[in-house]
């Protein structure tokens, strides 16, 4: 029976097929063929000179044209066969087939997340795109310069950013123009093939219910274009950040665009993309879970930047209540562990609630008297609550245990990094200016680290060290190390600027430290 039912769709095309080669063509290819036709005219007048350079543009497109028919073609034998196979009305074909064919890209696009994830943690080691001034290097040295350093990293090629979006934007745009030619030649099936109110598949938009396609395009364009941005971790590298704040923009207002462009489809392309877009929002939705992306390897770097922003995270990541049996009940702090004890008191931190969090410091160090951890966070939180010589005294005792075992770690340099620099700024905001200065000198004599966070930290350190001993009167100084924080970010421009016309209006290492927002936790 499937068989005779596979001869009998073929032979019911292959009339419709036949019936369409003799009666006149539908109206909406008309338009087109008089524009072929006013094309043809005018290219049997024009005059001889230009006779040969039309006949190859005529050719190139006609090739063009014939590529894309086969392709196209390709695509509805390939749905036809689905169809035929399966019995399914042409909606659910439409539907499934997309879902289909866009898993079938699901490993592509982990791997592009994979690399682009990569990229993002080479991309602060990286010189910038262009040349910074004052370099006296061209445009193309300064891109020669970045090719080697990414190549010299090991950093992934830069093609991989837009690798998925293109080869998934390619198909889009094949499999929807496949689809419309079939709504508009009334594929056999299709004036009946829909569900609900796209019972016609062949129609455009029209009636009470038109606009309901068209505003579910748009509302899934933008909720998708959400849902990506929130998920990427290229767009959160500063390099990157204007341009995927512009490109987004761009989308935004294309969702107004596109609700317009939907009155002007069929509705089975239309159905075609409203799956599409809705398999894209599940896809990030599921692919941005922490427990799916831990499993994809794609969960770790891509938090560099917020952690890199806000100290009191520093290496605590890992440290997370997952125990699933204490949700609904009470559990009493002497039962957690100083790492478990020090990711709660993190989490109170980032909520502002100092409060909360500085009993369970302590605790931790009750327990663990040796956790350096616990002692920076525990100095921090003294130091929001302005409370600066006891921060001081946590700060100073983790960094000269950190100092006496020589760290080679990168969590450990990282550490010692921000236990000098609160120690400092806790010292200074005493009025012990020298001490501060002692604790701020040790980061800068310290050899720039390669870790993005731990760069971060230090290139903080520089800022503060560079503000106390401008106001100590050692302008030169200070602005060779506010020379060493520009290279890598330029917002400090106007910093440098005034240490170097020698300007007292630049602020002091505490104020600083108090209005950086790299230095206040959220």
């Amino acid at each position: 029976m499937a068989y005779r039912r596979v001869l009998l769709s073929h032979l019911s095309r292959s009339r419709h097929s036949c019936s369409s080669s003799l009666s006149p063509p539908h109206h909406v290819s008309s338009a087109p063929s008089m524009a072929l036709g006013l094309f043809q005219s005018r290219l049997f007048s024009s005059p001889t000179d230009l006779g040969s350079g039309l006949d190859l543009g005529q050719e190139m497109i006609g090739a063009t044209a014939a590529s894309h028919d086969i392709l196209t073609r390709h695509v509805i034998s390939l749905l036809d066969s689905y169809h035929d196979l399966t019995g399914l009305p042409w909606w659910v074909v439409i539907a499934t087939s997309t879902v289909a064919f866009r898993t079938a890209l699901l490993p592509f696009l982990i791997l592009q997340r994979k690399q682009t994830k990569t990229i993002s943690h080479f991309l602060p080691k990286l010189p910038p795109f262009w040349p910074p001034k004052g370099s006296g290097r061209s445009v193309v040295q300064q891109l020669m310069l970045f090719r080697s350093e990414r190549k010299a990293l090991g950093c992934p090629s830069f093609f991989w950013i837009p690798a998925y979006f293109s080869i998934q934007i390619s198909c889009f745009f094949l499999w929807i123009t496949s689809i419309r030619r079939m709504s508009l030649d009334h594929h056999p099936g299709f004036d009946t093939g829909g569900a609900l109110w796209f019972q016609n598949l062949t129609e455009i938009p029209n009636g009470l219910y038109g606009p309901l396609f068209p505003f579910l395009i748009a509302g899934l364009h933008y909720t998708n274009t959400q849902i990506t941005f929130s998920a990427s971790s290229v767009h959160k590298v500063d390099k990157f950040a204007q341009l995927a704040k512009t490109y987004k923009i761009f989308l935004n207002f294309l969702t107004f665009a596109l609700y317009f462009l939907a009155f002007q489809m069929p509705q089975g392309s239309l159905l075609y993309w409203s799956t599409n877009l809705s398999f894209s929002i599940a896809q990030q939705s599921i692919i941005k879970h922490p427990v799916v992306s831990a499993k994809l390897g794609l969960q770790g770097d891509d938090t560099v930047q917020k952690e890199a922003g806000n100290p009191i995270l520093t290496n605590i990541e890992e440290a997370k209540l997952t125990d699933p049996s204490s949700k609904g009940r009470m559990i009493s702090g002497h039962d957690l562990t100083p790492k478990e004890l020090v990711a709660l008191s993190a989490k109170y931190l980032s909520g502002g609630q100092k409060e909360k969090s500085i009993p369970l410091l302590r605790l931790a160090l009750e327990k663990d008297p040796e956790y350096l951890q616990a002692m920076v966070i525990l100095g921090q939180a003294l130091y929001q609550k302005e409370q600066f010589a006891e921060a001081a005294k946590y700060l100073e005792r983790a960094a000269s245990k950190l100092i006496d075992a020589c760290p080679t770690e990168v969590e450990e340099v990282d550490l010692l990094i921000v236990a000098s620099q609160w120690a400092g700024v806790s010292n200074i905001r005493q009025g012990k200016t020298s001490e501060g200065i002692t604790h701020l000198e040790r980061v800068a004599n310290m050899e720039e680290p390669d870790d993005p966070k731990s760069k971060a930290h230090y290139l903080d350190a520089l800022v503060l060290y560079s503000s106390a001993i401008f106001n100590e009167g050692r302008r030169e100084e200070a602005a060779k190390c506010l020379r060493r924080v520009v290279a890598y970010d330029p917002s400090f421009q106007e910093l440098l600027k005034q240490c170097e016309e020698e300007d007292d209006s630049i602020p002091s290492a505490d104020s600083t430290s108090t209005s950086n927002s790299t230095h206040k936790p959220s």
